[in-house]
């Protein structure tokens, strides 16, 4: 099996430092793994690899770029990723956001606590209880297509009037092709919170080439 994982764009997010905290989980579940540091490598060949990890916040794919990820995503390679390293990515790119079943909008209070709640009996959280946070919350906005497991809600406040969930970990079919994404993940040290930790590296491998059929 082969990994590609793409990293950079918003130093904020800490992209390679995240990413190597699962590259010795991805070598170990027997991938060979390349990791790019530049965008060039949506330039072509992305269909060899059975996943790509994508930890790029802002940014911007030229159209080729996107032809070649969607063309590879269709025809079986997995797109995964966290926080703004994939929902708030190539904003300019509505065909991306389409791929990936949702946009990073806001994160009201900044740092805050609030808790994720587990709501399906997927693989990815099978065995997984709702946990508290203090971090970003993210606001996404998402579509139909999405099979969620895992959402957050936001408290009434002005000017929301009411009480909001959103999807907070969610899975994609996308051609042959599988997505994973999962909000949390503005520090690493989100990213090493046992649930998440475990979430993540399950979503890796659901979303991989020949992961597991559900």
């Amino acid at each position: 099996m082969k990994a590609l994982v793409v990293r950079g764009g918003w130093v904020g997010h800490s992209p390679v430092e995240a990413t190597d905290s699962f590259l010795p989980f991805l070598r170990s579940a027997g991938f060979s793994v390349d990791v790019s540091d530049s965008l060039e490598a949506y330039d072509t060949g992305l269909g060899a690899y059975d996943l790509v990890l994508q930890c790029w916040s802002d940014g911007q794919l030229t159209d080729d770029q996107f032809a070649c990820l969607d063309a590879a995503v269709r025809g079986g390679t997995g797109l995964a990723g966290w926080h703004g390293g994939l929902v708030d990515s190539f904003r300019q790119s509505r065909d991306y956001m389409r791929l990936v079943g949702g946009q990073f909008v806001a994160h009201p209070g900044d740092f805050v606590d609030h808790r994720v709640e587990i709501t399906s009996t997927h693989p990815i959280v099978a065995g997984l209880a709702g946990f508290d946070l203090r971090t970003e919350q993210y606001w996404v906005l998402t579509d139909g297509l999405n099979d969620v497991h895992a959402t957050t809600t936001f408290a009434a406040a002005e000017p929301w009037h009411a009480q909001l969930t959103v999807p907070a970990v969610w899975t994609r079919r996308w051609g042959a092709g599988r997505v994973f994404a999962c909000t949390i993940g503005h520090f690493p040290a989100d990213l090493a919170v046992a649930p998440v930790r475990t979430m993540v590296e399950r979503g890796l491998l659901w979303a991989s080439r020949g992961g597991p059929d559900r």
